[in-house]
């Protein structure tokens, strides 16, 4: 791309940082004609998809932007590129454009982002397409940089005019084609679906498919429509970043969740981590933790309640309540869905916090093992790293028994905590730190 006569090198696509990529995404809001050349755009675009996305230079460099970026690349020969930005601090997570929907809700990001990710994105009737068309929310940008969009050889023209012609028939519009950039915008309301001929392709969804429902569910070749709200106020109904973060989200009425709950959880939640902070800070110095993770996120609070630190989280919404998933990206926040089951898809010593309420008891419910919860949490917590555990007291004191096997005693602390309307009944808080430990070669 050419910015004020200077050429300047793509974000992604493998590559690593650039000089330009702060250009780039200059450009990117003048094309979109965003006041200021902010691509924030007033704080209404909060949340990015960025795929294929390399070492997420890209995320990164949205991040002094107040811009926040759900980096995802293919688990593939490129995988080791996702460790890379994760050591860095830059929110990213291993995710497959194959079969499955990637776990994240419907209407969870303003813009996606492609910066030759090599994706072909004409598989299969443009089902990779239709998988963004349900992630971005309305009105939605899909910013697409690739030989396709400015080469002129036969090969690239036919994967261009097929390209063009599927989007158009999703109702998508050109907002601005230049250099080496086209972007894409998605309808405001159905309006233009509902217009087209009948017989069009990609068809509609049906109306019992539930665009949230993400766990293991394949990708549908359909075009989901906006709930009756949504068309009718031509949008998402979010109000700028960071007003959004306390704000009550539109989307609470569907999970059954008054506006009251929200801001009585959101107040609940800064209250518990002021007091987690007050318990650790013997310890904890300024910077020390970047990269968290909250496992069972309910709407958020958690993830909330740090705005003002320097971190990001990864919110986990554990399956049985992966609705509450698209209240925490209204909140401007990120996060997937996960069955704690299982292992989580990432690299081992990849967290420094790791923030586990009721999860244990959940897991308990579900015959899973407890040990293998926390093997698992042993696996992606860093050297050094904090765990804090939230659950009653029965849980607590059968997990006490393996912090010594898992070298989880380098520092211990356990206080009864306020009990509060969260609460589901008696409560213990046990944090415990991480050692660093290599292991020893025995001698006979």
């Amino acid at each position: 791309m050419v910015v004020n006569g200077e050429k300047i090198n793509f974000p992604g696509g493998g590559t690593h940082f650039h000089y330009g990529a702060d250009k780039y995404i200059v450009a990117l809001a003048r094309m979109l004609k965003f006041p200021n050349d902010k691509l924030h755009n007033g704080g209404n675009v909060r949340n990015v998809l960025d795929v294929g996305c390399g070492v997420a230079s890209f995320g990164a460099y949205l991040l002094a932007h107040d811009i926040i970026a759900m980096s995802i690349a293919p688990n593939d020969v490129h995988e080791n590129q996702i460790q890379f930005a994760l050591e860095r601090g830059i929110p990213s997570t291993l995710g497959v454009l194959g079969t499955k929907r990637l776990p994240f809700p419907s209407r969870s990001f303003e813009l996606a982002h492609c910066s030759r990710c090599r994706i072909d994105w004409l598989q299969r009737d443009g089902i990779l397409l239709l998988e963004l068309d349900r992630l971005l929310r309305p009105g939605g940008y899909f910013a697409y940089s690739s030989p396709e969009a400015y080469a002129h050889d036969p090969e690239n023209r036919r994967i261009w005019n097929a390209m063009h012609d599927l989007l158009k028939r999703m109702c998508w519009r050109v907002v601005v084609r230049k250099d080496q950039t086209v972007i894409w915008a998605k309808p405001t309301s159905n309006s233009c679906f509902l217009k087209r001929e009948p017989g069009t392709q990609p068809p509609l969804c049906s109306i019992d498919d539930d665009p949230d429902a993400s766990w293991n569910v394949h990708m549908k070749a359909c075009i989901s429509l906006y709930s009756s709200k949504m068309h009718k106020g031509r949008g998402s109904g979010l109000v700028p970043w960071p007003q959004r973060l306390t704000e009550a989200p539109p989307r609470l009425e569907e999970i059954g969740v008054s506006a009251e709950e929200f801001h009585e959880d959101t107040r609940i939640w800064q209250f518990r981590v002021s007091e987690y902070w007050k318990q650790m800070k013997s310890i904890v110095r300024k910077n020390y933790f970047r990269n968290v993770m909250d496992m069972n996120s309910n709407l958020g609070g958690f993830g909330a309640a740090l705005k003002d630190t320097d971190v990001w989280v990864m919110n986990v919404s554990p399956v049985n309540q992966s609705s509450r998933l698209k209240i925490i990206y209204d909140r401007g926040l990120i996060g997937t869905v996960h069955d704690w089951c299982e292992a989580f898809s990432t690299y081992p010593r990849t967290y420094d916090l790791l923030h586990a309420w009721q999860i244990f008891t959940k897991i308990e419910e579900y015959d899973c093992g407890l040990e293998d919860l926390l093997i698992e949490m042993d696996r992606i917590l860093r050297p050094e790293g904090l765990v804090i555990i939230r659950d009653k007291p029965s849980i607590i004191n059968y997990i006490r028994k393996f912090v010594t096997a898992l070298r989880w005693d380098h520092w211990i602390s356990e206080v009864e905590p306020r009990s509060d309307t969260l609460s589901s009944g008696e409560e213990q808080v046990l944090i415990v730190r991480k050692k660093f430990w290599s292991g020893e070669v025995s001698t006979m």
